[in-house]
């Protein structure tokens, strides 16, 4: 697809360190860097504890990262105050993993619904009741379910809910936590298929947090591979499934579940486990569990290089490229 020339979310050198209460930090997000354009998703994947909702929670100032900037719209959102970073929100909605955790049982859903234009102050209260209507129809739920509480609704119908309140507040930018992970099989498509429609209807951008390589190839334009704090490989996503580069990206890919034997090689089996953030490894994060690893992963960061094609960028962090040697 088409993305406008000035990207909508300018995100360079983004870093987000804890400190632990013993000593010592844990390296949650290190060092990354990206654009998304209007009307982009943008996939994030990797392994549990790599950093992928920390990154979501940096970009809306959930967590203050440690250094690096987000330019959103233009405008730099680490140098905002309180109250003006409060009426950006308006901008970029999130949407969680859980939805049941994430509306309050005491409440009706078209209160859900309705409590974003409530809290900023927006329109009266029959237009915040015509809108709530407008939304929940919009998701694919009927009129009288606002009357009703989110314990008497489905997984799926409850995450229908939080999409329609994340739309509230007609936003730019929507942050999608894992949306389907917790839901059913058949569930997830018919969500997936709900959030790419609205993408369309809303002009949206997405980026969209997943584990799973099989959900982020129905919805997305571009994926951005992450491993331990930092993107190993970022492509147009035709391209990263096609031929991917990063021995990561590369054992990830393999363990797609496949409806016919013989359509790809047996899935690779990754050694050891994910490091530990707090003392990741030295060189290139990934080479303790590298089956290419050369001498030089151990020693040297591997630095970012371009090896796509016009207009088609496609990012890989390897010593395999960066090296100039071939796989």
């Amino acid at each position: 697809m088409t993305v406008s020339a000035e990207p909508l979310l300018k995100v360079r050198d983004l870093t987000k360190h804890f400190h632990l209460k013993g000593g010592g930090k844990v390296h949650a997000v290190d060092g990354v860097s990206f654009d998304l354009g209007n009307s982009e998703t943008l996939s994030i994947v990797g392994e549990s504890g790599c950093g992928k909702s920390t990154i979501a929670r940096l970009v809306t100032r959930l967590h203050e990262p440690t250094s690096g900037s987000v330019i959103f719209d233009g405008m730099d959102l680490l140098t905002l105050g309180h109250s003006r970073m409060r009426a950006m929100r308006r901008e970029m909605q999130l949407i969680f993993q859980d939805p049941y955790a994430s509306l309050d049982t005491r409440r009706t859903v078209g209160y859900a619904v309705r409590e974003p234009l409530i809290i900023h102050g927006i329109g009266d209260k029959p237009m915040r009741i015509k809108r709530m209507y407008h939304l929940l129809e919009t998701v694919g739920l009927d009129a009288e379910a606002a009357d009703r509480y989110p314990h008497e609704f489905s997984g799926g119908q409850r995450q229908r809910i939080g999409i329609a309140r994340a739309l509230s507040l007609g936003p730019k930018l929507i942050i999608a936590d894992e949306p389907v992970s917790a839901l059913d099989v058949s569930i997830q498509s018919q969500t997936l298929n709900l959030l790419v429609r609205l993408r369309r209807e809303f002009r949206l951008s997405y980026i969209f947090i997943s584990h799973d390589l099989a959900v982020v190839k129905h919805i997305s334009d571009r994926v951005a591979v992450m491993y331990l704090g930092r993107f190993v490989e970022v492509a147009n996503v035709d391209d990263l499934f096609e031929k991917p580069l990063h021995p990561y990206t590369v054992s990830l890919i393999s363990a797609i579940p496949q409806p016919r034997v013989g359509e790809r090689p047996g899935r690779i089996i990754l050694q050891g486990d994910v490091p530990d953030p707090s003392s990741p490894p030295p060189g290139c994060p990934f080479h303790p569990r590298c089956s290419e690893a050369m001498p030089v992963c151990s020693r040297v960061t591997p630095k970012e290089v371009d090896v796509g094609t016009p207009g088609s960028p496609h990012l890989v962090s390897c010593h395999l490229f960066s090296s100039g040697q071939d796989r």
